[in-house]
């Protein structure tokens, strides 16, 4: 794709990649500090396995939860929907699973998945969804 490109845009591509990266790691950065100060205790930041990533996952005695973090700083509930789709929530649904699977001590507890959104216009700068999905939603 870089061959039928000019410079500039392709400058201009990149740059705007990377500060949506960016951005996306503030956000996580930030989710990660406000569920601290919420009693959550992280475990893990950006877990990864080949079919899927979770954000966070964190422990708030009985549950281990499982965070998607969302930086809409130009967004609104349709790109929310848009972006958290039903296989969006399925890889993270597998992901967790994997992972309780492999990290044994928290085999026993009570999972949940949270949504975690930063900078969305018309909501708190970071708007926590508790139980915002499930298998079976």
């Amino acid at each position: 794709m870089r061959r039928f490109l000019s410079w500039s845009l392709w400058d201009r591509m990149k740059s705007s990649g990377m500060e949506s990266y960016q951005r996306g790691r503030e956000g996580e950065r930030r989710a990660a500090e406000y569920l601290s100060q919420q009693g959550y205790e992280i475990l893990f930041k950006n877990w990864r396995t080949r079919t899927g990533e979770i954000d966070i996952i964190a422990f708030k005695e009985p549950f281990l939860v499982f965070v998607e973090v969302k930086t809409l700083p130009h967004g609104d509930v349709a790109m929310l929907e848009q972006v958290l789709g039903k296989i969006k929530r399925k890889r993270i649904i597998e992901t967790a699973k994997y992972f309780i699977h492999t990290v044994r001590q928290y085999s026993n507890s009570y999972m949940r998945f949270d949504v975690l959104i930063v900078d969305m216009p018309g909501l708190p700068p970071l708007y926590h969804i508790e139980n915002a999905f499930s298998e079976n939603s």
